[in-house]
C-alpha cells in the first residue's frame, strides 16, 4: 500500500469514527469518499503535513507528523502560548509583557492563524484581533528602517513607561489607483485597485515629544503578517534545492528585474542569514518574510516575534526589544513621569533586588540600566518556548478544495499556460529535514519533521519586483505561498480576500491585476496573457487560485 493510500484510509477512518461528525468540517464533496483517485496536488502539505478540514479553524490543525511523532500535548501547550494574551505580572504562564510592546498576543496579528486582515480607513487600531498589519517606518531616501524606532514599532507600554508611538494619531487612508488599462479588461469587465496611505505626524513619536530631533525624513507603510501554517514544510526544503531554483531563474533570464543582488549573484549567495549574537555566525539560506530577512524557521519570524511582539524575555533573548539608536531608553530615563512611577514598577519586576543597577544611582541611571540590561530575568521558560516552536513547526496545510471541479482543473492548466507557475512554483519535495537553528537553541529532535514530502505551496522562495503603486519597502518581495489563501475569508471572517503584502487586494482578481500594474513588473507578461483570456477562463484561473 502506498503512503498516500495509508493516509487516505487513516483520514477516512477518523472521519467515520466521529472526528468529523459535522459534514462541513471536512473537504466538501471529497472525491475519495466515492472511491475516486485523488490527484497528488490535493495533498498540499504532503502525507505528513495536510489536514482535510476546510472550516474556520482550518489553519489551526496539527499536521499528521505531530501525532505520529508523539508531540500532540506539546503542540497544544504551544497553541495556548500563541492564542492567549500575555500579562504584566511576573509569575505564571504568559507573564512578562512589556515594558513596551506591539501586541499582547500572537492571535491579534494572525486571526485564526492566518495572515492579517485589511486595515479599515481611519485611526490605526491594534487593540482588536485582526489588524495584522505592522507599521514600516523607513527613510525614503535609503529605503532602510529608521534607527529611532524599533524595526517593528511599538505602540503600547506598561506604566509608567510610554508608548514609542501614539497609534491614535496614525491615520490610514485608502487611495484609488488606475492602471495602464484604465482598470478595464478587454471584454469590458472592470475592477478597482486601492492601496493604503499612512500618515504619522511627528507629535505621535514619543522621543520627539521629549526633545529628540529626528535626523532626517521618514515615511510609513503597512506590511501584513504572513500566514504561519505550513512554515515547517517550507523549512524542510533543502538549501541545495533553493540554490538550484535561483540558478535556474538566473539562467532563464525571464525576470526583467533580475534577482536581488543583495542575496544572490552569478550562481552564488552574496548575503546569507547569519545570527552572530546567539549563534556561531554560520550562514543560512534566506527563506522567510517578504524581505527574506530570516533563514531557518527556528530563528525566523515566529521565533523572533514571540519575543519582540510582547517583549517577553527567554534564555536566548535576555534583553528588551527597543530601537537600534537607543533613543527610547535615553529619553525614557529622563522623563519625569517615568521617574515618578519607576520605584513602584521596578519593585514588582525585581522584588528581591537581584539587580543592583536597578536600585543604585540616580533615578535616570536606574531606569536606563533596566531598559538596556542584557541580562534580564527569563520570563518564558525553555520548555514553553520549545512547545511554542513545536506548535509553529507543526501546523498543517489545508488540502486543496474542489479538485474534481472541471473549472478548477481548467484553471490549474491555464495558471501554467500563462506563466503564473514560474514564480508561483507549484511543488517542491522536502529533503531529510535535518532541523537547524542559527540561534543554537534547538537540537532538532524535539521538533516535528517532514522528510521527503511532495508539497504544493506555489512559491519559488525567491524575491521579485512588481513595481506596484506605493510598493513594498525596497521593492523586492518574496513570492507569497498561495496554499490555503482561498480560505482567508472563512477563517478570519473578513469580508474581503485581503491579498498581497498590505492586504490591498480585496479579491483574487485585484491581486492578479496589481501584478501587472507597471510595465516594469516581473509578472507583466503573465497578466497580459490573463487579460487576453475569455471571461470563463479568467474565472477558472481565479477559482483555482481560491481552491488551493
Amino acid at each position: 500500500m502506498k503512503p498516500t493510500d495509508i493516509f487516505n484510509a487513516l483520514t477516512l477512518a477518523l472521519i467515520a469514527a466521529g472526528f468529523g461528525a459535522c459534514s462541513d468540517e471536512v473537504i466538501k464533496d471529497d472525491p475519495s469518499a466515492d472511491g475516486k483517485d485523488l490527484p497528488e496536488w490535493f495533498y498540499a502539505g504532503g502525507e505528513l503535513g495536510t489536514t482535510l478540514l476546510s472550516t474556520s479553524n482550518a489553519f489551526e490543525q496539527p499536521a499528521p507528523a505531530i501525532e505520529r511523532q508523539g508531540l500532540y500535548q506539546s503542540f497544544k501547550n504551544g497553541e495556548a502560548l500563541f492564542e492567549k494574551p500575555f500579562m504584566t505580572n511576573q509569575e505564571g504562564v504568559r507573564n512578562g509583557l512589556g515594558p513596551v510592546y506591539i501586541r499582547t498576543s500572537c492571535l491579534h496579528c494572525h486571526p485564526n492563524y492566518g495572515h492579517g486582515a485589511r486595515v479599515p480607513e481611519g485611526a490605526f487600531n491594534t487593540n482588536e484581533i485582526g489588524n495584522g498589519c505592522l507599521l514600516v517606518v523607513y527613510d525614503p531616501d535609503t529605503e532602510g528602517y529608521v534607527s529611532w524606532l524599533a524595526g517593528m514599532p511599538q505602540s503600547h507600554a506598561v506604566a509608567p513607561f510610554k508608548a514609542p508611538v501614539d497609534e491614535s494619531k496614525i491615520k490610514v487612508r485608502w487611495i484609488n489607483a488606475v492602471d495602464d488599462w484604465n482598470n478595464t479588461l478587454p471584454d469590458g469587465e472592470t475592477y478597482e485597485l486601492q492601496y493604503p496611505e499612512v500618515t504619522m505626524p511627528e507629535d505621535a513619536i514619543y522621543v520627539v515629544g521629549q526633545g529628540y530631533t529626528l535626523p532626517g525624513r521618514y515615511a510609513v507603510k503597512l506590511e501584513s503578517t504572513i500566514g504561519v501554517y505550513g512554515t515547517g514544510l517550507l523549512d524542510a526544503i533543502t538549501e541545495e534545492d533553493i540554490l538550484a531554483q535561483y540558478r535556474r531563474e538566473e539562467a532563464d533570464g525571464l525576470m526583467q528585474n533580475g534577482l536581488n543582488p543583495a542575496f544572490y549573484s552569478n550562481g552564488a549567495w552574496t548575503g546569507l542569514y547569519v545570527n552572530s549574537l546567539q549563534g556561531d555566525g554560520t550562514g543560512f539560506v534566506r527563506r522567510f518574510t517578504y524581505a527574506l530577512s530570516r533563514g531557518p524557521l527556528q530563528d525566523a519570524a515566529g521565533a523572533n516575534a514571540i519575543w519582540n511582539i510582547t517583549n517577553v524575555t527567554r534564555s536566548d533573548r535576555r534583553y528588551h526589544y527597543l530601537d537600534a539608536a537607543g533613543t527610547y531608553a535615553l529619553y525614557s530615563s529622563k522623563d519625569p513621569d517615568v521617574q515618578a512611577g519607576f520605584e513602584k514598577y521596578i519593585g514588582r519586576i525585581d522584588p528581591m533586588k537581584k539587580h543592583p543597577a536597578y536600585w543604585n544611582g540616580t533615578m535616570e541611571e536606574r531606569i536606563y540600566a533596566y531598559l538596556t540590561d542584557r541580562n534580564l530575568d527569563e520570563e518564558m521558560t525553555d520548555e514553553e518556548y520549545t512547545d511554542f516552536m513545536v506548535w509553529h513547526r507543526g501546523l498543517a496545510v489545508p488540502a486543496v478544495r474542489d479538485v474534481d471541479d472541471p473549472d478548477v482543473v481548467r484553471g490549474k492548466e491555464l495558471f501554467a499556460e500563462i506563466g503564473c507557475d514560474y514564480c508561483h512554483r507549484p511543488s517542491w519535495t522536502t529533503g531529510p529535514d535535518n532541523v537547524v537553528d542559527p540561534n543554537k537553541f534547538f537540537k532538532g529532535n524535539e521538533l516535528p519533521r517532514y522528510p521527503y514530502q511532495k508539497i504544493w505551496p506555489y512559491t519559488d522562495m525567491v524575491q521579485h519586483k512588481l513595481h506596484m503603486a506605493s510598493d513594498i519597502r525596497g521593492g523586492w518581495c518574496r513570492t507569497t505561498p498561495l496554499w490555503g489563501r482561498g480560505l482567508h475569508r472563512k477563517v478570519t471572517g473578513s469580508p474581503t480576500a485581503d491579498r498581497l503584502h498590505d492586504c490591498r487586494a480585496r479579491t483574487a482578481l485585484e491581486a492578479i491585476m496589481w501584478h501587472g500594474f507597471s510595465p516594469e513588473s516581473d509578472a507583466r507578461y503573465s497578466v497580459e496573457k490573463f487579460r487576453a483570456l475569455p471571461k470563463a477562463d479568467r474565472d477558472a484561473v481565479i477559482k483555482f487560485v481560491d481552491a488551493i
